[in-house]
Parts: C-alpha cells; sequence; structure tokens
C-alpha cells in the first residue's frame, strides 16, 4: 500500500452556512439562476412605461389641473395640490371630503396659522374605482372640479364650464 491513493468519502452531505465557500469554488452570480442573464428594467427609463403607477397617477393629475388652473390661477395662488396613496385613518375631519361610501377619494385641508390650503387626493381609492385609464382620468378631473369649486365657494359647473 505504499502508492496507493486513499479515498474518504462521507455518507452525509456536508452542510455549510449560506455566505461561506470552499477555498478555490468558482463564485456563482445570485440572479442567473437559469441562465438566462441578469435581472434588469423591462423598458428604458425614457419610456412611460418605464414609470410607476404612482408617477402616471401624478401627470394624470398635472393633466386634470391644467385647464382649471389656466382659468382661475389668480385665484388658485394660495392653493396647493398633494397626493397621498391612502387617507389617513386617525386624521380627524377638518375639511371638506369627497367620498365614494366611507371610503374618502379627496379632502381639501383649509388654510391655517402655519400651512396653506390644500387639496390631497388619494390614489388608491381613485385607481380602485376607475374601470380603465379614460375613466380614471375623468374621475380625477371631477373630484379635482368639486375641491376647487368647495375651495372657491362656487358651484362645481361655475369651475368647468366653458
Amino acid at each position: 500500500m505504499d502508492g496507493a491513493v486513499r479515498r474518504t468519502t462521507t455518507l452525509y452531505p456536508v452542510v455549510m452556512a449560506r455566505g461561506s465557500r470552499r477555498q478555490g469554488a468558482p463564485r456563482r452570480r445570485n440572479r442567473d439562476r437559469h441562465g438566462r442573464g441578469l435581472r434588469g428594467p423591462l423598458y428604458p427609463a425614457t419610456l412611460p412605461a418605464a414609470r410607476s403607477r404612482a408617477e402616471r397617477f401624478d401627470a394624470l393629475v398635472l393633466e386634470a389641473l391644467e385647464p382649471i388652473e389656466a382659468r382661475w390661477r389668480t385665484e388658485l395662488t394660495q392653493l396647493d395640490v398633494a397626493v397621498d396613496d391612502v387617507p389617513d385613518i386617525q386624521s380627524g375631519d377638518d375639511g371638506d371630503v369627497v367620498e365614494d361610501g366611507n371610503v374618502p377619494l379627496a379632502r381639501l385641508v383649509p388654510a391655517g396659522a402655519d400651512r396653506r390650503a390644500r387639496i390631497v387626493l388619494y390614489r388608491r381609492p381613485l385607481e380602485a374605482r376607475a374601470k380603465d385609464g379614460a375613466d380614471l382620468s375623468d374621475l380625477v378631473h371631477d373630484v379635482l372640479v368639486e375641491q376647487v369649486a368647495n375651495y372657491l365657494g362656487l358651484d362645481p359647473d361655475v369651475i368647468d364650464g366653458d
């Protein structure tokens, strides 16, 4: 047995910590599990499809606000428009609220000593009530018109009129 090679086999699998590697073992990339390449963005950032749902909703709000602001620019100088994902349950009823059932779609927060008046649109409830993109656009426009009318103390038909 002078020149014989001695082999050792183990009857149980060797368990190693997840971060540890054997010396000399090649390092594997974590996200190329099936040989399809590394994960990356589906669309280039320059295309509209690469925007998130929240970014698309913000653009929709700005688009709906544009004709209202063009007509009522001087009256709306002290008004902010904001978007929240969902209504805050703890907030009290400190302004005019547009609701669908018991779910607020938007809120008009009156001006205070340290803040300007603000219309807050709630993205998720508005998206849940719309059937498609055109319906969401119409709904956002209608809610904005109603809230601006509440802010100015006018009828919504006067705000939306041509």
